[in-house]
């Protein structure tokens, strides 16, 4: 249909069904509401791609909370139809070609403008954008932590937090599919160093609303007024099943944990979190691990590589690369497929390293001894003593 042909809202229904069906829907925004519930402010439709199956979601939006539903595209545009014309009386419908514009008089009569968007190249699909934006940027989260302004516009000091948001939460996600964990089971997650909350409120809302998992999130941060702080702004968004407590990994001790996450831990720390994990008997260890004290003076590098590790910056290098190494191993040992990678570029946080562990279904004896002796074989090699997280896996074994 022509977009200079519009005359009534039959014609902007049939074009909103023809950009569904031509994937150039970018976004829908029904306001001027005129129904019952005095709080419902707008509604923001979207198309998003859910367990590989085309949806709209549905933003509601009310004056103290935000809630979303997600339908199925014939759903959602009967729902359109419905809404649109008994309850608001404008809509805003932006598309790969053009911005169209609908009111709707007191009186009944439709009034449709539209705009031809001008492109140089192919505009992405919003299923393509989906894939790589794994939380809806117009969540009141978001506001809230100050990431985003009160009309859900990223503040420009925030994008990089927001790029980590959306690519530790694709992480997460993949981490998730790859689990033994059950779609239909609750989630419980626990977040350790959850600092001001953004990836902990980032988590409860990708499985609350995207997933729709009845998930238990704990973020676990040593500043009470941080813990504090973000346990109101959980109470004031309805954020239910999210809570922060007060301590550590050494001090909060292990209940039924389904994810563990430690970003940033520093030194040792990292290995009590991983030790944490493995004893709770975690689908998922996520660790970013931040300095590596611990294993650096102890190793006594081979003569040939002396000219190279005279320059300090090397040495720290070369510590790091043992040292999560090793964690990757003993990870592997105790029955974990284990990833080390960058998950977010080095412009970035300079803290972009991951180990990302997911249980395997069984464990092999057989392949458990074989790298436990390429864990004492590297540490022979370096002249290593004591690994932090050696010696509590050994603790636990003899408790």
């Amino acid at each position: 249909m022509s977009h200079s042909a519009l005359n009534s809202f039959d014609d902007f229904y049939q074009l909103l069904a023809d950009s569904l069906a031509k994937n150039s829907l970018i976004k829908l925004l029904l306001s001027k509401y005129r129904g019952a519930d005095k709080s419902l402010q707008r509604i923001t439709i979207r198309p998003i791609s859910l367990q590989n199956e085309p949806m709209l979601s549905f933003v509601y939006q009310h004056q103290t909370n935000h809630i979303t539903k997600n339908l199925s595209y014939d759903e959602g545009l009967a729902s359109i139809k419905l809404l649109l014309g008994s309850d608001f009386k404008s809509a805003h419908l932006a598309t790969a070609q053009a911005e169209v514009q609908l009111e709707i008089s007191k009186k009944g009569k439709v009034q449709i403008s539209t705009h031809n968007v001008k492109q140089t190249v192919a505009a992405p699909l919003e299923h393509d954008r989906e894939k790589k934006r794994f939380v809806d940027i117009e969540r009141p989260f978001l506001t809230q932590l100050g990431v985003t302004d009160s009309q859900h516009n990223l503040i420009p000091a925030m994008s990089r937090k927001w790029k980590q948001i959306n690519k530790f939460i694709e992480v997460f996600s993949q981490a998730l599919e790859a689990s033994p964990h059950k779609n239909d089971q609750p989630i419980n997650v626990v977040d350790f160093g959850s600092g001001k909350g953004y990836l902990t409120f980032a988590i409860h809302d990708y499985l609350r609303h995207s997933l729709h998992n009845d998930a238990q999130v704990t973020g676990v941060e040593l500043r009470q007024a941080l813990a504090d702080l973000c346990n109101e702004t959980a109470a004031t968004l309805d954020h239910q099943g999210l809570s922060f407590v007060c301590g550590d990994v050494r001090t909060h001790a292990p209940k039924q944990t389904d994810v563990m996450i430690a970003l940033h831990a520093c030194d040792i720390a990292t290995d009590y979190a991983i030790h944490y994990g493995i004893r709770a008997n975690a689908d998922i260890i996520m660790c970013s691990p931040c300095c590596h004290k611990q294993i650096r003076p102890q190793m006594h590098s081979p003569e040939l590589f002396k000219p190279m590790l005279q320059y300090g910056v090397h040495m720290g290098q070369q510590a790091e690369m043992v040292t999560d190494s090793l964690r990757a191993l003993f990870l592997e040992a105790n029955g974990y497929a284990t990833k080390v990678f960058e998950f977010i570029s080095l412009e970035h946080t300079n803290k972009n390293k991951m180990i990302l562990a997911v249980k395997k279904p069984q464990n092999n004896q057989k392949d458990s001894a074989a790298i436990l002796a390429q864990i004492a074989d590297i540490k022979a090699y370096y002249g290593i003593k004591e690994h932090c997280l050696e010696t509590l896996l050994a603790q636990t074994q003899a408790d």
